[in-house]
């Protein structure tokens, strides 16, 4: 949350005030305000604003100008004053307004910032079939790598309360790698192949453009399936395997009855209806299977997080592609040791099909969470025993 003068930029409510006074911006001008407070103690270059912006798609300069117009005039500024926002001749922005700290309504200052997230470095690599991948790197330390899964955006994770703490816990002690997967977030959206095996392709083309050798790997939800069969593929390269909300089957496979078979295809009748619309009532469904437990917050910053990431028609490729997952073969392929997190009342893949991973992996163990979110939040106990699992598995 950035506030100055009598502005605030909220990037969990993805709302823009002045006063009590609600200032309204089309998407791409808010996304531009937030790279820019953000970035606030340097010049952003035009290339990172089109990374961040319009993940790195093909738009003319006069694109951004006109959003940088748009932003001024928000805030009451202009090209010749430019009091907010600076032009830096040649190379890109700056904001330079004042941010000060907020304080509560007793007057007392609120409770000191989060821990800064180490900054990003976002670049660019080629999968097999030439769809452009968009991988990040942050913190230092020994690798660690995170395939990809559903719902994530390089440039909008490190601000959205959703992963943000992900982010920031996994760079504590690693050079923490992520990516994009294909059809989301800032890798090419129009992706003709759509498949389980050009993911665990992806990862592998991201692995080689970052040039590692050895080092253990993270799935979350249906990326630890991506996760088990890169193991399974390259016993030689991936030390320990760490895995949280994962599954060996998708709905479709493990479906057993008619109940199960309609709460599938359910799914995708959601994501037909109500991806693309203003009213947030049918993502809000998948916001309390992934997080019952959130709050308002959350579940608003949760469905920004949908409509950033991917198109509707993408979106519904996506859930169809999961519910067919089966990797139960890969999975007692897998050689290292495993540590496997699941939340104890996961309401989007219940505790049984971690089970089912933990009897399917030769050497792995599990952690019952007590939790019952899909995704974990960075306030809820289980985040501070998860970040406790994982870092003394990974340093055992």
């Amino acid at each position: 949350m950035w506030r100055f003068d009598d502005y605030t930029l909220d990037t969990a409510r993805y709302e823009l005030k002045c006063g009590e006074d609600v200032v309204r911006v089309e998407p791409q001008v808010f996304d531009v305000l937030a790279q820019l407070l953000s970035n606030h103690e340097r010049c952003v270059t035009k290339e990172e604003l089109f990374d961040a912006v319009w993940g790195g798609r093909f738009v003319g300069e006069a694109a951004l100008t006109s959003r940088i117009k748009a932003v001024r005039r928000a805030l009451g500024d202009d090209g010749e004053s430019q009091r907010y926002i600076r032009t830096v001749r040649g190379r890109g922005y700056q904001f330079v307004g004042a941010l000060r700290a907020h304080h509560g309504t007793d007057g007392e200052p609120e409770p000191q910032p989060e821990p800064e997230i180490p900054r990003q470095h976002i670049a660019f690599c080629r999968a097999g079939d030439g769809i452009r991948l968009a991988y990040a790197v942050t913190g230092d330390g020994p690798p660690l790598v995170r395939a990809a899964n559903w719902m994530t955006h390089l440039g909008y994770d490190v601000e959205s309360p959703v992963w943000r703490h992900w982010v920031r816990d996994m760079s504590a002690h690693h050079t923490f790698i992520r990516y994009d997967e294909r059809g989301c977030g800032l890798s090419d959206w129009d992706a003709e192949d759509f498949t389980f095996d050009d993911w665990v392709a992806d990862l592998e083309s991201v692995v080689d453009a970052v040039g590692l050798d050895r080092f253990p790997l993270l799935g979350v939800s249906q990326g630890g399936a991506v996760a088990v069969a890169y193991a399974a593929r390259h016993p030689e390269q991936v030390t320990r395997l760490v895995l949280c909300g994962a599954y060996a089957r998708g709905r479709a496979v493990r479906a057993q009855g008619e109940d199960e078979k309609r709460a599938a295809a359910l799914d995708l009748d959601l994501a037909r209806v109500g991806w693309g619309r203003d009213d947030p009532a049918f993502r809000q469904v998948f916001a309390a299977q992934f997080l019952p437990d959130g709050t308002r917050a959350d579940w608003d910053a949760f469905d920004q997080l949908q409509r950033r990431t991917t198109s509707p028609e993408n979106a519904v490729r996506f859930l169809q592609e999961f519910a067919h997952i089966d990797v139960r073969e890969q999975a007692g392929q897998v050689r290292c040791p495993t540590l496997i997190l699941h939340s104890r009342n996961d309401h989007r893949v219940p505790m049984r099909y971690g089970e089912e991973l933990a009897a399917l992996i030769p050497d792995s163990r599990l952690v019952a969470l007590a939790s019952n979110n899909h995704l974990l939040t960075a306030t809820e106990p289980a985040w501070r025993v998860f970040c406790d699992e994982v870092r003394a598995f990974l340093a055992d």
